[in-house]
């Protein structure tokens, strides 16, 4: 990627390594997430799956399932509107930027919290459950420490800057770089100032959506949304026939 995009003056700003870092990076791993879809559903639809231990071991994963994927929720649409909406769509529907902050940064808090404690539940047992342990692949082995990286960076980032520290307005550099990739007008400079964990964050996101494809996280797009409009099955208790009687026909399941 050249900086043909770039204005003159941020042209002349970003060194090489920002070039790498903030631009072949992010488009590199671009790439990858998405070849790297269409090869896996190509050759191995079968794994396509969550490669579920829920047989092995339930008492945690009752608690950490749950809480790490409510708190999923909630970072991931989070961030859609801090990094994809501009701060002028949000002021011009009457919230204003302490708003916005206020509420990101709590709300944001409140996910994080459940985010990190249900993944904090979920390593715990697949490190102190033998048998989990020993069936665990080569995939988790790179997903969960790039997922706890991430997850961490982001949390940490915000509660150092924006909870405990004097604030950090991200929308201003770290969104403005994100939404430039996807126009195919990249602003290193927009995040070569950010803060260091914001920076980190980014790349190990970044280095996330890269290995998704090759990890359990491809269940994401096979959520049965089918189960929603479905027919209802209606179970009839077979009742025992009077004396006399002959048996009912069997097959007492059908759709209503």
């Amino acid at each position: 990627m050249n900086t043909a995009s770039l204005s003159p003056s941020a042209a002349a700003s970003v060194s090489g390594t920002e070039l790498l870092l903030w631009v072949a990076v992010p488009y590199t791993c671009l790439a990858v997430f998405v070849v790297g879809h269409v090869w896996r559903y190509r050759q191995d639809q079968f794994g396509w799956t969550t490669h579920t231990s829920q047989l092995l071991e339930h008492r945690w994963l009752r608690w950490g399932s749950p809480l790490f994927h409510l708190g999923a929720f909630m970072v991931i649409a989070g961030h859609v509107v801090g990094l994809a909406v501009p701060d002028s769509w949000t002021e011009a529907v009457g919230i204003s930027e302490h708003a916005y902050h206020t509420a990101a940064v709590w709300l944001g808090s409140v996910a994080g919290v459940a985010m990190v404690a249900g993944l904090g539940m979920l390593c715990a047992r697949r490190l102190l459950t033998r048998r989990i342990r020993v069936g665990t692949d080569r995939s988790d082995k790179l997903l969960f420490p790039l997922l706890c990286a991430t997850v961490l960076l982001g949390i940490t980032a915000t509660a150092a800057h924006n909870v405990f520290g004097a604030g950090y307005d991200y929308r201003s550099t770290v969104s403005v770089w994100f939404r430039g990739l996807f126009v195919l007008q990249p602003r290193p400079e927009a995040i070569a100032g950010a803060p260091l964990l914001f920076q980190l964050h980014a790349l190990t996101a970044f280095l996330l959506f890269a290995a998704w494809p090759f990890t359990r996280l491809v269940h994401v797009w096979s959520v049965p949304v089918g189960y929603l409009v479905r027919p209802y099955l209606v179970y009839r208790r077979r009742t025992p026939p009077a004396a006399g009687q002959p048996r009912p026909a069997s097959g007492s399941r059908r759709a209503a």
